[in-house]
C-alpha cells in the first residue's frame, strides 16, 4: 500500500515541480511595424524540434510562455501570408525571465493553390464531440504497433489482452482512414499496423450510418477510434514478419511464435495480409464465438456478471507472450481489401480464418448469501475448447447520382467447435467455512463429478442495406435502412455426472448419463424509414418509422443412456422441448433538432407497440402479450470553446427476453445448478442519462475528460435462485423492479516537459443496486467499485523511453438477506516498463507488474510479480531487422486471480497461466514508401477527414 501511495504522490508532485521561468516576445509586421494578432508561436525543443508548447499572440502581438524548464529551445513564428521566422534561445536558472525580442515578419505574396503549409499541430484538438490526438506528440519506440501509442494517450486505457477503453467506455470499432479494417474487430488494426504510419488518432462516439446521413442523433452510438494515416505513407509496402521458439521450464512443450503482416497501400487502395501461429496466448484479433461465449458449447458451472476482476500476466514488447486465464494455441490468417472503384463506388472486404485450442484449468471458491445460512462451493475445473471460425465482412458504397447513395454491408461467420470439460465440486455448510479443519460427511452438503463433451457447428450472418436520398433543399433527406441478422446453432453433447448428497435424513447418490441435442434458429429483420425536413437554417424536424420482427426457435432433445443396448435411445420428455418465440414491434416518432453556433439540442419521443408470442409446441400451449410504450429522448451539446464541450443525453429503450430465458425446460448440464426458462417474462424498460465533458488547454497541455452515466430499469430480468436442503439449486429468470446502475469516469492529463513525459490520472466509480430472489425472498444487493490510477509515459530521448503506473481498486458487496456475507476487496498493482538503446545497436527492454490482492473472502493476502526481460540486436541500415532473446515471467510467479460479484454470491477464481519460458526470435520490419501521395489519394488530401461523414470535408491544408 505504501509504495502505491508514494507513486501516486510522486506523479502528482511531478506536475508542479517545473522550473518557473518565462519566455516572452512580440510579433510585428516588418513594413508597418504594426503588431500581428493571432500569429502562431511554437516553442520547440532544440534537440529534435518536437513541440513543447504553443500559443497565439494577443492584440498587441505579444506572447509569453510560463513555467519553461531550463534548456535550449527554438521559437517558431508563423502567420498566413508571411514568411515564417525562428530563433534559438537558451533558458537558464539564473534568468527567470527571458525576452526573446521582436520578431519582424515579412509579407509573402503566394498562390495559395500551390503552397502547402506544414506545421506541427497541437497534441490534442477538440472538434465538437471528436477528440483528435496528434500522433507526433506521442512518440513510440521504433517498430512499435498502434497499441503502444494508444497507451500514451490521455483518457485511454489498454488492457493486457488488448481491450481498449476511452473515457471510461470500451472502444467497439477502430477504423483506418474512416473505413473498416478487417470488419469491426478493434485489435486487427491496433495490433497489426505500425505506429509510425499514423498521423492523427480521432476519438468519438460514432453514430449509425443513417443518423450520420440525416444529421439527427438516434442515440445509437459506439465509442470509435479512427486512425488517420500519414499522406506520405499511403503509397508503398510495410509490415512485420517474425519467427521464434524456446523452451518452457514447467512443460515439455516448446513455446513458439510466428507472425506475418504485409500491407500494400496505394492511395485509396489498401491490401493487407496477416497470419500468425503460436502457443503463447498472443492474438492479434478478438476471439468471437457465435455460441454466446468463449466456451460456448460447454457446461455453465458459473453464473452472473463480473463486477470486479483482478489482474493477470502480461507480455513483453516483442509480440510473443500473452496474458490470459488459459493457455491458447493460435493458428490464424486473413486478407483485407479496400479500394475506390471509380468515382461512384467504394469497396471494403475482408476474410479471416482462426483456429484456437484453449486449455483452461481453474479453481474457485464461491460464497452464497442465503436467508438463513451460508454455503461455500469449492470447484476444480479443467476444459479444452477447439474452435475453427471463418469470418467474412464487406462494405460496398455506390453513389447512384449526386443526390442518392446506396450502402450494403453483408457479413457472416461459420464456426465449428469441440468442447471437453471435467468439473469437481464440493459444497460445505457454514460451520465448515473458514475453520481450516478436516472436511467430512458432517459438514459436506454435496459433491459432484461432471464430465461434459460436446461438438457444435453454426453460422451467423447479417446484412445492412441503407438507401440515402438528398433533395434540392438543403437538409431535406429521405433514408431507408433494412437490417437482417441470422444465427443458427447446432450442438450435440454428452453429459455424465456422479453426485452425492448428504443430510440429516441420510445421503443419496445420483448418476446422470445423457445425450442432449439442441438446435437454435434466430432471424431478425428491422426496417427503419426516416424523413428530415428543415424548418429554418437552424431547425430540423425528423419523422421516423421502425418495424422489427424477431423469430427464435429452440429445439432441445435429451436421451438417457440405455445400458442394455449401450446407446442413448431412452427419450427424456422432462428435459426435451420445442419452443418458438416471436417478438414484433412497430415504432413511430419524431425529433426536433436545433443547431446554433454554441449549442445543439434535440428532443423527441416515439410510441412503440410490441407483441410477444411464445409457442410451446411440445405442450401445444401459446402465450401472447402486448406492450405499448412511450419512449422519450433528449440531447444537448454545448460548446464553450474549440477545446471545451459538454454533452447531455437521455434515452429510453425496451429489451425483450431471449428464447433461452423463455423456454420452460430444465437444463441440467450442471446438475447442482438446474437452469429453467420462464415463458411469463415481460420486456425490460430502461431509462439512461449520460453526461460527457471534454476540455484541453492547448497552452498548458492539460486535459480533462469526464463521464457520468446512470440507468434505471423496470421489469429487470434477473435470476430467482432456490436451494434445497442438500445444496442443489434451481435458477429461473424473473422480472423485478428497483435496479439502478451508475458509473463515473474522470481522466486528468498534463505534460511534464523536463521529462518529455505525459502524466495521466484516472478515477472510476461504479455503483450497482440489484434485486434478486433467493428461496422466494427478496435480496437487495449494493455493489461499489472505486479505483484510482496514475501513469507516466516518457520519450525522454531517442535512446530512453520509460513508463510507470499504479492502480488501487476497492470493491464492496452488501446483501440485505445475509449481512454476514458482506465482503470487500482491495486490488493494488504497480507496473513499469523501460526501453533503452545500448551501444552496438543493442536494445534492452523490460516490463514488470506487481499485484497485491486482499479482502475478507480472500483467505489470505496474495502477492505476485510478472517480470519480462528482452535483449535485442538491430540489423540493417534502418534497423529493420531485430534478433531478440527474451524471458517471459523471469521470477516464475505469474498467476491469474479473478473476483466475481453477483446478486447472490461472491467468488474468487484462480487459473493456470503461462509461466516462465525463453524465446529467441527474429523480426523483419518492412518499410518501403513512395516519395509522397499519388494517384487516387489526392482526393483525400483536399480536406480533413470527417469522422461523422466518413469522407474528407473542406478545410485548411496543414
Amino acid at each position: 500500500m505504501r509504495p502505491l501511495l508514494s507513486l501516486l504522490l510522486l506523479l502528482v508532485g511531478f506536475t508542479t515541480a517545473v522550473a518557473q521561468s518565462q519566455v516572452r516576445g512580440v510579433v510585428v509586421d516588418s513594413a508597418t511595424r504594426k503588431p500581428l494578432m493571432e500569429a502562431t508561436v511554437s516553442l520547440l525543443s532544440a534537440r529534435d524540434s518536437s513541440v513543447v508548447t504553443f500559443m497565439i499572440t494577443n492584440g498587441d502581438g505579444a506572447f509569453a510562455f510560463s513555467k519553461v524548464a531550463v534548456g535550449t529551445y527554438r521559437i517558431l513564428i508563423s502567420y498566413v501570408g508571411y514568411r515564417s521566422q525562428s530563433k534559438r534561445i537558451s533558458v537558464t536558472a539564473d534568468k527567470p525571465t527571458l525576452d526573446a525580442g521582436t520578431f519582424e515578419l515579412t509579407a509573402q505574396a503566394v498562390n495559395l493553390n500551390e503552397v502547402i503549409v506544414k506545421q506541427e499541430g497541437p497534441p490534442i484538438t477538440i472538434k465538437q464531440d471528436t477528440v483528435e490526438f496528434n500522433a507526433g506528440s506521442f512518440k513510440t519506440q521504433p517498430n512499435a504497433m498502434v497499441e503502444n501509442m494508444l497507451k500514451k494517450l490521455p483518457g485511454v486505457e489498454v488492457d493486457r489482452d488488448g481491450t481498449i477503453k476511452a473515457q471510461g467506455q470500451e472502444v467497439k470499432k477502430v477504423l483506418v482512414d474512416g473505413k473498416p479494417f478487417f470488419g469491426d474487430d478493434p485489435k486487427m488494426a491496433t495490433r497489426n499496423l505500425p505506429a509510425d504510419i499514423i498521423d492523427k488518432i480521432q476519438l468519438y462516439d460514432q453514430q449509425s450510418d443513417q443518423a450520420q446521413f440525416t444529421g439527427i442523433d438516434d442515440g445509437d452510438r459506439n465509442k470509435t477510434i479512427n486512425l488517420v494515416t500519414k499522406k506520405n505513407k499511403r503509397k508503398g509496402y510495410f509490415g512485420q514478419q517474425s519467427i521464434g521458439a524456446g523452451p518452457n521450464e514447467t512443460s515439455d512443450a516448446i513455446r513458439y511464435g510466428a507472425r506475418l503482416n504485409l500491407n500494400r497501400f496505394n492511395g485509396e487502395q489498401q491490401i493487407s495480409l496477416v497470419g500468425q501461429a503460436n502457443n503463447v496466448n498472443s492474438q492479434g484479433f478478438t476471439g468471437q464465438s457465435i455460441f454466446g461465449g468463449g466456451a460456448g458449447l460447454g457446461a455453465n458451472f458459473g453464473g452472473g456478471g463480473i463486477i470486479a476482476a483482478g489482474g493477470r500476466g502480461g507480455r513483453s514488447g516483442g509480440g510473443f507472450g500473452g496474458s490470459s486465464n488459459a493457455i491458447t494455441r493460435t493458428l490464424a490468417g486473413g486478407l483485407n481489401y479496400r479500394d475506390a472503384w471509380g468515382k461512384k463506388a467504394d469497396l471494403s472486404a475482408s476474410y479471416f480464418l482462426n483456429d484456437l485450442n484453449t486449455i483452461t484449468d481453474q479453481q474457485s471458491r464461491r460464497q452464497y448469501a442465503l436467508p438463513d445460512t451460508s454455503y461455500q462451493v469449492n470447484q476444480n475445473s479443467t476444459s479444452r475448447n477447439q474452435t475453427t471460425s471463418h469470418r467474412f465482412n464487406m462494405r460496398f458504397t455506390y453513389r447512384i447520382d449526386s443526390m442518392t447513395t446506396l450502402r450494403i454491408e453483408p457479413g457472416f461467420t461459420v464456426q465449428n467447435s469441440l468442447f471437453q470439460s471435467l468439473n469437481q465440486s464440493r459444497t460445505l455448510t457454514s460451520d465448515a467455512i473458514g475453520t481450516g479443519g478436516p472436511v467430512d460427511s458432517t459438514n459436506l452438503i454435496n459433491t459432484s463429478n461432471t464430465r461434459y463433451n460436446s461438438t457444435g457447428n453454426g453460422i451467423s450472418g447479417n446484412n445492412n442495406a441503407l438507401l440515402m436520398r438528398k433533395f434540392n433543399r438543403k437538409g431535406r433527406t429521405l433514408s431507408l435502412n433494412w437490417n437482417m441478422v441470422i444465427n443458427n446453432q447446432n450442438t450435440d453433447g454428452i453429459n455424465q455426472s456422479t453426485n452425492a448428497f448428504f443430510g440429516e435424513t441420510g445421503g443419496r447418490n445420483q448418476n446422470i448419463n445423457q445425450r442432449n441435442e439442441q438446435s437454435r434458429r434466430s432471424v431478425t429483420n428491422t426496417v427503419n424509414l426516416a424523413y428530415t425536413e428543415p424548418l429554418s437554417l437552424s431547425k430540423s424536424l425528423e419523422f421516423h418509422y421502425n418495424y422489427s420482427l424477431n423469430r427464435n426457435t429452440s429445439d432441445r432433445t435429451v436421451n438417457n443412456y440405455d445400458e442394455s443396448t449401450g446407446t442413448y435411445t431412452v427419450f427424456n420428455p422432462a428435459l426435451s422441448n420445442n419452443f418458438v418465440n416471436t417478438y414484433q414491434t412497430n415504432r413511430l416518432g419524431s425529433t426536433l433538432q436545433t443547431k446554433r453556433l454554441k449549442y445543439t439540442y434535440a428532443v423527441g419521443f416515439d410510441v412503440q407497440q410490441a407483441n410477444l408470442r411464445s409457442n410451446n409446441q411440445t405442450t401445444d400451449t401459446e402465450l401472447r402479450k402486448s406492450f405499448t410504450n412511450v419512449l422519450p429522448n433528449a440531447m444537448v451539446t454545448y460548446t464553450f470553446s474549440k477545446s471545451r464541450t459538454l454533452r447531455f443525453m437521455y434515452r429510453s429503450r425496451t429489451n425483450a427476453p431471449s428464447v433461452s430465458q423463455l423456454q420452460p425446460v430444465p437444463d441440467n448440464t450442471n446438475p447442482l445448478n438446474i437452469r429453467l426458462g420462464n415463458p411469463n417474462l415481460k420486456q425490460e424498460f430502461t431509462h439512461t442519462v449520460s453526461l460527457n465533458y471534454n476540455n484541453f488547454q492547448q497552452t498548458t497541455f492539460r486535459s480533462v475528460f469526464a463521464m457520468l452515466n446512470a440507468s434505471q430499469t423496470n421489469n429487470k430480468i434477473v435470476n430467482a435462485t432456490s436451494f434445497n436442503n442438500q445444496g442443489a439449486q434451481t435458477t429461473q429468470p424473473v422480472n423485478t423492479n428497483g435496479y439502478y446502475n451508475m458509473n463515473a469516469f474522470l481522466a486528468l492529463g498534463r505534460r511534464i516537459q523536463p521529462l518529455k513525459a505525459n502524466v495521466n490520472l484516472t478515477s472510476n466509480v461504479n455503483f450497482n443496486r440489484g434485486v434478486s430472489l433467493v428461496n422466494n425472498q427478496t435480496n437487495r444487493s449494493h455493489h461499489w467499485t472505486l479505483s484510482q490510477g496514475a501513469r507516466i509515459n516518457s520519450n525522454f530521448d531517442e535512446k530512453l523511453e520509460f513508463g510507470l503506473s499504479g492502480n488501487i481498486s476497492y470493491q464492496t458487496a452488501l446483501y440485505s438477506l445475509q449481512s454476514s456475507q458482506n465482503t470487500e476487496f482491495f486490488n493494488k498493482s504497480l507496473s513499469g516498463d523501460l526501453y533503452y538503446q545500448l551501444p552496438f545497436r543493442l536494445v534492452f527492454t523490460t516490463d514488470i507488474t506487481y499485484n497485491n490482492y486482499s479482502g475478507k473472502s480472500a483467505g489470505s493476502v496474495q502477492n505476485f510479480a510478472l517480470w519480462n526481460v528482452a535483449l535485442t540486436r538491430q540489423f540493417f541500415k534502418n534497423k529493420q531487422g531485430e534478433l531478440r532473446l527474451q524471458v517471459y515471467d523471469l521470477l516464475n510467479q505469474n498467476r491469474s486471480i479473478n473476483r466475481n460479484v453477483t446478486e447472490t454470491y461472491t467468488e474468487e477464481m484462480t487459473s493456470r497461466v503461462l509461466n516462465r519460458y525463453f524465446m529467441l526470435s527474429f523480426t523483419y520490419n518492412l518499410r518501403r514508401f513512395g516519395s509522397g501521395p499519388q494517384g487516387r489519394s489526392n482526393r483525400q488530401e483536399r480536406g480533413q477527414y470527417d469522422p461523422q461523414r466518413g469522407m474528407p470535408r473542406p478545410g485548411r491544408r496543414n
